[in-house]
């Protein structure tokens, strides 16, 4: 009984306030009227967009903008609710801004660096990116930080981690960060084949072009349309988008670099798809050997010698 008296009284005490204080009720229905009319707003369109786009990336962004949007614009109208003079709220909005530099500066910083994300977007959900130590692809974006799926590391041919790794936005201030897919959507990739001095290292050559320009002739024609768009806001020349096969002599054989363009997703399979064609293709031939290092051994001191032939009498 005792708990229900007290309810009674606290309920009591708010109405007689209410009484009293009508402007301070008009204000608080106005603040409650714009957070409802926000939030339907807000759901209305969503249940709009997840009717009418299949994409999930389209609708993660609508999302993502209309809460950020929504949320702006709840500020700036509850604000004015409660402030009488545009000259107060701009008083009170600078000296929040002055204490918030001072007593927050990385969330500050943070927040800076959200707005030149979305403004200038150096990435977007979806895309590949390394900066610092971290790499991967980007699943989120948030005011403080930014969330990236984890590739590499332990794991070969930038393939996934599963870790998920939060980076705090200010760190595209900071430090260097490279994006493998937002304008020109295509990586060089490089596989290095190693064959003997006694090999027919010319037919290797040859055979080793086929199966670049076969398995990677896909991206050629796609890169060049892309190349043309991103030359308009970068200085990219590229003269030659097919696989090409370099010639260079290392200690153990000559050595074959296969340079090609590939998707970075796609590197691991591309790779794989060139390696288990050219083991098939040099298998055919018995004048192609792999070459690896070796370390002869010879009973006689004097074989091996300069000018001196093994197995002669000198």
């Amino acid at each position: 009984m005792g708990l229900f008296y007290f309810m009674e009284d606290f309920f009591n005490s708010i109405a007689n306030f209410f009484q009293n204080s009508p402007e301070f009720t008009i204000q608080v229905i106005k603040t409650l009227f714009v957070i409802v009319f926000l939030w339907l707003v807000r759901s209305l369109t969503l249940r709009i967009v997840n009717k009418n786009v299949e994409s999930k990336r389209t609708v993660y962004k609508w999302r993502k903008n209309l809460t950020y949007f929504s949320a702006f614009l709840g500020v700036i109208l509850v604000a004015q609710i409660w402030f009488s003079a545009l000259g107060n709220l701009s008083t009170y909005f600078g000296l929040l801004s002055a204490g918030l530099a001072i007593a927050l500066k990385d969330p500050v910083t943070d927040l800076a660096a959200w707005l030149f994300i979305m403004w200038r977007k150096p990435f977007d959900v979806g895309d590949r990116v390394e900066i610092g130590p971290s790499k991967g692809d980007v699943i989120d974006v948030r005011p403080f930080k930014f969330t990236i799926l984890e590739i590499g590391n332990w794991v070969d041919a930038d393939q996934s981690t599963g870790r998920v790794i939060h980076v705090p936005n200010h760190k595209v201030f900071t430090q260097e960060m490279a994006n493998y897919t937002s304008d020109f959507q295509f990586i060089w990739n490089e596989i290095g084949v190693l064959v003997t001095f006694e090999s027919d290292w010319k037919k290797a050559k040859d055979i080793l072009s086929e199966i670049a320009k076969e398995e990677t002739d896909q991206f050629v024609e796609n890169a060049k349309e892309q190349i043309k768009r991103a030359s308009k806001s970068y200085l990219i020349e590229y003269r030659y988008l097919t696989p090409i096969v370099y010639t260079d002599v290392k200690d153990s054989g000559v050595n074959l670099s296969i340079r090609y363009l590939t998707d970075p997703r796609r590197r691991r399979g591309t790779t794989q798809a060139i390696w288990e064609r050219m083991l098939e293709e040099f298998a055919k031939h018995d004048n192609i050997d792999f070459a690896y290092p070796t370390i002869r051994y010879y009973d006689n001191p004097k074989e091996g010698k300069p000018g001196t032939v093994p197995g002669s009498k000198k």
